[in-house]
């Protein structure tokens, strides 16, 4: 099976390379194609067939499915892989929005309440609590998009130069609002939506979703049916996303600081794209296909082809 590890099309524009998208910039727009590129630790771990398609597929349903709370940066999908976008300015902090305790990250909620912090995103929370509980309401934990995500209070935003307080304050509306909606449909899919972060932009003088939305990458899910059950026999819940793998990749080598990382398991591997094609075909209804007559890579130059630059 062909895995989409990088794209180099000619006549696009300028192509820029992100951690999962490479970005083709043009005058009006900007071409974002999905790779199957698995990122976490600040680095890529594996290649996850099909992961590319699923994520700009789920986030073209969101984003249609979100529009009336904030407008969002979709223009069209002319490809499972791509989405043609408005080109936005974006603001250089993540809106983390958490609902439960947990994580396993060093900018995780649950890793700092191990290491004994206790205020989060306006609110204190008690000592005991453990890993997985619900928190009293969801909150934002704002982090830095340069380089390696750093945690910022709520209140360090606006000093810092990264959006005004009206910008702040409608990415903060935005946010929760976005979260509630999500919480809402997956809950009614069967999924618990237990955290996600989203990505803003500044578009003809407003604020604008962009990036990606509830994505099994960007996103925790779990499996509502069995959550229960699972943390009371002191298991972990059900993951549809790529929790399991970074828990695996924790477990067996040092992810932020060794040279080089150990393969991920082929199992682990077919099972993540096998958890990410399931939570697109129940969270939207509709059936995981992609035309795999041809290379991916060549499906997608064909269906580029009228975004060429003359």
């Amino acid at each position: 099976m062909d895995v989409i590890k990088e794209t180099n099309f000619e006549g696009l524009g300028k192509r820029t390379q992100g951690k999962v998208r490479d970005i083709y910039e043009q005058p009006e727009q900007l071409l974002l194609v999905t790779t199957d590129r698995h990122s976490s630790f600040d680095r890529i771990i594996a290649h996850i067939p099909h992961k590319g398609a699923v994520l700009n597929l789920i986030s073209a349903f969101w984003f249609e499915l979100t529009k009336d709370i904030i407008p969002n940066q979709l223009i069209e999908v002319p490809d499972p892989n791509v989405i043609v976008a408005k080109r936005a300015q974006p603001f250089l902090v993540e809106v983390v929005v958490r609902g439960y305790l947990t994580g396993v990250t060093d900018t995780s909620i649950w890793t700092n309440y191990q290491k004994g912090k206790r205020d989060f995103g306006g609110i204190t929370l008690p000592d005991g609590m453990t890993k997985n509980m619900p928190l009293p309401r969801a909150i934002i934990t704002p982090t830095t998009k340069a380089g390696h995500d750093e945690n910022l209070d709520l209140t360090e935003v606006v000093p810092r130069g990264l959006a005004t307080e009206v910008e702040w304050a409608e990415m903060q509306r935005a946010a929760l609002a976005l979260f509630a909606r999500g919480q809402e449909h997956a809950s009614s899919k069967g999924f618990i939506l237990v955290d996600t972060k989203y990505e803003f932009g500044l578009f003809d003088g407003k604020v604008i979703l962009i990036d990606e939305v509830h994505t099994p990458d960007n996103s925790r899910y779990w499996l509502k049916s069995s959550f229960e059950e699972r943390i009371a026999s002191g298991q972990e819940p059900m993951a549809f996303d790529k929790e399991f793998l970074r828990i695996w990749f924790k477990e067996n080598c040092d992810p932020y600081n060794d040279a080089t990382l150990p393969e991920a398991p082929a199992e682990m591997v077919t099972e993540l794209s096998r958890r990410y094609i399931e939570i697109y075909e129940t969270l939207t209804g509709v059936k995981f296909v992609v035309d795999e007559s041809v290379p991916p890579l060549e499906r997608m130059q064909k269906n580029l082809e009228k975004y060429r630059l003359k």
